[in-house]
């Protein structure tokens, strides 16, 4: 059966390859030869050719006995590595995986090709040891925190994700009416006198808008993708599998379309606020209506880096991402409800012990 999926290895001893984010390279754990992503990509042009031209494998109605339910396999593929010849099982979005049996990296060409293949890919930065410290950074000075909590987790898993984003361009044009007062008061020796001024302040003008990320995977929490940015562009590539071993990739499952109202909603919050902003000087200010077009709409589709951080502590997952290139990292902790309370209670204890004295203190001037 054709091969579904290529290996990336090393030309001088075919030990697996691994893109490391610090050099920028594919590097060789077994001889420690390192090479530039355009040399392996080159040399494993023939491989995805043929890997995407294979036909892919499909599940048999699942038998008595299978470990597979017909609504499991229809959400897996199954393919062959083609270092060792072993099964490798994954979901269907994973375009890049290991070989457990071998530790080969393998890439699926297929799914990263025609109207799945994206157009940029923005390299690692940050190896796994960067994540684990961002996490204990992460715990430290949480005055919350079980104590237990650091000690006791188990980390279930540390995964370095390329992750399916849409990058949207567009150029906004706003206008804005607001309604705004000033207040002024005046005191003569028998009133004050408040004068209130009514104005309405017109705010107009063009905004462009590059790159802005929405994540293109359901398996991904929003919110998580949302707080790690921003991404340095600045490093984006034109896409290449070769930046891909040693890491997963997933394809996406949101289209550029499903994911427009997410990018279009962030657009109207960043407008809004920047132009109102704008309109200072005044007691009051609400705004009457405003009208924005967004012209020259684009996107591109990328994978950006991400590590996916996941423990568990007494019997709870806890999920954390970490920017894979800027090491930015964002995920929720266990709270002490002890701790709050001995917290709270030590701040009210010095203020009912304050209020007592000036109580006290007033009832002796009497």
């Amino acid at each position: 059966m054709p091969n579904t999926a290529t290996v990336y290895q090393c030309p001088a001893c075919t030990g697996p390859l691994r893109f490391a984010g610090d050099s920028g390279k594919l590097e060789c754990a077994h001889c420690g030869n390192d090479y530039e992503p355009a040399t392996i990509q080159a040399l494993a042009a023939d491989k995805e050719r043929a890997a995407v031209a294979a036909e892919e494998p499909a599940w048999a109605t699942a038998a008595a006995g299978s470990p597979w339910s017909d609504a499991e396999a229809a959400g897996l593929r199954v393919y062959n590595c083609p270092a060792c010849g072993a099964e490798i099982i994954c979901e269907r979005s994973v375009a890049a995986t290991s070989c457990a049996y071998c530790g080969n990296p393998a890439v699926v060409p297929k799914l990263l090709s025609g109207q799945l293949r994206p157009d940029y890919v923005l390299p690692f930065r940050l190896e796994k040891d960067a994540a684990m410290q961002a996490l204990k950074a992460h715990y430290k000075g949480k005055k919350f925190l079980p104590k237990t909590f650091t000690a006791q987790n188990h980390m279930e898993e540390i995964r370095g994700v390329y992750v399916p984003f849409w990058l949207f361009d567009c150029n906004a044009e706003a206008a804005y009416c607001y309604r705004t007062t000033r207040v002024h008061s005046a005191q003569t020796a028998r009133e004050i006198i408040t004068t209130t001024e009514h104005y309405r302040v017109t705010r107009g003008g063009e905004i462009a808008f590059r790159r802005i990320p929405v994540d293109g995977s359901t398996k991904m929490p929003d919110a998580h993708m949302d707080s790690i940015e921003p991404f340095d562009y600045s490093d984006l590539h034109e896409f290449s599998t070769a930046f891909l071993p040693g890491y997963e990739a997933e394809i996406y499952d949101l289209s550029a379309e499903q994911s427009a109202p997410r990018a279009n909603e962030r657009i109207r919050e960043s407008v809004e606020s920047t132009v109102a902003a704008t309109v200072q000087g005044y007691s009051s200010c609400a705004k009457e209506y405003g009208r924005l077009q967004l012209n020259e709409n684009e996107v591109k589709y990328a994978l950006l880096p991400v590590w996916m951080l996941h423990t568990r502590w007494q019997g709870k997952s806890y999920l954390f991402a970490m920017n894979g290139q800027t090491g930015k990292l964002i995920g929720d902790l266990p709270v002490d409800k002890r701790r709050v309370c001995a917290y709270f209670a030590g701040i009210a204890a010095p203020l009912a012990a304050a209020a007592t004295a000036a109580v006290l203190l007033l009832g002796g001037g009497f």
